[in-house]
């Protein structure tokens, strides 16, 4: 049998996955993503858009910098700045592309108010431009799949003929459906001149459901880039899923006949980070990584999958990073059980981090009976994401009484050396508490959403709590863990203060603020 063709995988998730609500991550969070992305092993990096302001050129810079493998890719405007200043952040990289962007339908009109011949020639200089920076040149016309077909067919042409070494043709809107989009492809690999020197791109959006869909559906008609997110985060509805559309390839590969180099026992582990990160829970019922994917409650489905996995099953949890085991710990179990116990679950830990998940499980195992796969995760993944100072709570104390207001004390500690103890009433515990840490920080934020969830079984189960406030009119939002959930809800309100107080730091320093926003 002869190798099956790849697909490159391109990983948007420090870019257009940011753009979905409440996902911003700070610099250390974008790092810890790039590594995971890395060991994952995606093709491309999409670490930013430098223009946008200078803390997004730091992260691109130090993902550049710092991440060793995938190549390490820039956004930018088709604008001279914005080319100059995405080849300036990726210069580290061993290997670097530039990507630049125009629109060329409705966009065109409206944003840009530019003719066709304008927008061929800026595409054109722009592609030049990048090339002269960069040997790896990406283009993208925005809104592809509604821009009239001849059109379409001169810029793709035309900035082929300019250098770019990728097209790629975006859903940028979640418009198309799949048969269309197939025939949209197809439509350009027969009338594209020299299209068969470059590297086919896809990017949907997944606004009618069918982003993985459509993505697959280009593969089929010739594409041979994926651009995607982990988890499916992104702009509105959110992106193509990667771990959705790569197991669609591994599962179905008779029928594709394509690969990837993506280690798929990853997936879960990665998934998770990312949603502990960005405080957006996975969907129980997600596809691939979702709690409820492998699991049968159908007294149809149950006899069926013990006998033979396969009988329901179409992949094995093991595949995607997901073991299944009954192994339950607890406060007696030993260093080398919880340590095989986190490999297991797909965290490769340093000493030092394991240490730190070691002495935080001792702690827990004293509260819990028993400690079950959400515990482990939870441990290990709020060890590795925690908001780092100024801020830290030293001690809480909380009163409530039906017949009147709850009462809250917090002990906070700063990083220049101050304590603060300050009181507080509230409609309930949790509210005296976050209204307590308001006074004795003195930052002021508007509160947006509060949840609480549990991360594992039984009656002492952990909750994970996590707040979402605005504060100078951009979201933050932040996430912890406790048996005791006062407890959970005061840390994560304490962690939006600290990213808070770091963001102002960031912006005084550099003096800058988000300039553009890039939606392809």
């Amino acid at each position: 049998m002869s190798p099956r063709e790849r697909v490159m995988i391109f990983d948007t998730t420090l870019r257009d996955g940011e753009l979905s609500p409440g996902c911003s991550m700070a610099q250390p969070e974008k790092l810890r993503i790039a590594r995971a992305l890395a060991e994952l092993g995606v093709d491309v990096i999409e670490a930013g858009f430098p223009a946008a302001s200078r803390g997004d050129w730091e992260s691109v810079n130090a993902v550049a910098r710092e991440v060793q493998g995938p190549v390490i890719c820039g956004l930018a405007r088709c604008q001279r700045d914005d080319i100059d200043l995405a080849a300036q952040a990726l210069a580290p990289a061993a290997r670097r592309r530039i990507h630049v962007y125009l629109p060329t339908t409705i966009h065109r009109e409206q944003k840009l108010n530019m003719t066709h011949a304008e927008i061929l020639r800026t595409a054109v200089d722009s592609v030049k431009r990048a090339r002269e920076l960069c040997d790896d040149v990406e283009f993208s016309p925005e809104d592809a799949s509604r821009t009239g077909l001849d059109f379409l067919t001169q810029v793709v042409e035309q900035v082929i003929e300019a250098g770019a070494t990728t097209v790629n043709i975006p859903d940028t809107v979640g418009y198309t459906v799949p048969d269309e989009f197939a025939e949209l492809f197809r439509y350009l690999r027969k009338n594209v001149r020299g299209i068969d020197n470059v590297r086919l791109s896809v990017h949907c959006h997944d606004d009618l459901g069918m982003a993985v869909a459509n993505s697959l559906t280009a593969v089929v008609a010739g594409a041979r880039q994926i651009e995607c997110t982990i988890n499916g985060i992104g702009e509105r509805a959110g992106n193509c899923s990667l771990e959705e559309v790569v197991m669609a390839l591994r599962t179905r590969a008779a029928f594709f006949n394509l690969d990837t180099k993506i280690d798929t026992t990853r997936l879960y582990p990665t998934s998770r980070m990312l949603a502990n990160i960005v405080g957006l829970p996975i969907p129980r019922n997600k596809a691939i990584v979702g709690e409820n994917a492998f699991v049968h409650d159908s007294g149809i489905h149950q006899p069926g999958t013990l006998k033979h996995a396969s009988s329901y099953e179409i992949m094995r949890p093991q595949d995607v990073g997901l073991s299944r085991t009954s192994l339950v710990l607890g406060k007696h179990s030993g260093r080398h059980a919880l340590q095989e116990r986190v490999r297991e679950l797909g965290f490769d830990l340093d000493e030092v981090e394991f240490a730190r998940v070691l002495e935080e499980f001792k702690l827990l195992a004293d509260k819990k009976k028993e400690l079950y796969d959400g515990d482990i995760e939870a441990l290990v993944l709020q060890a590795e994401h925690s908001a780092a100072g100024p801020w830290t709570l030293q001690n809480l104390r909380t009163s409530f009484d039906s017949a009147k207001s709850a009462e809250a004390t917090v002990r906070l500690s700063h990083a220049d050396g101050r304590s603060i103890e300050m009181r507080s009433t509230g409609d309930g515990p949790v509210d005296a508490a976050l209204k307590a840490i308001e006074r004795a920080t003195g930052v002021d934020v508007v509160l947006r959403k509060f949840e609480v969830r549990s991360v594992s079984a039984g009656e002492d189960a952990q909750g994970e709590a996590l707040v979402y406030v605005e504060y100078n009119q951009r979201t933050y939002r932040g996430s912890s863990v406790s048996t005791n959930i006062v407890e959970s809800a005061t840390q994560a309100f304490l962690e939006v203060i600290n990213r808070i107080e770091l963001a102002s730091a960031t912006l005084a320093r550099t003096g800058t603020q988000r300039v553009a926003k890039a939606v392809i």
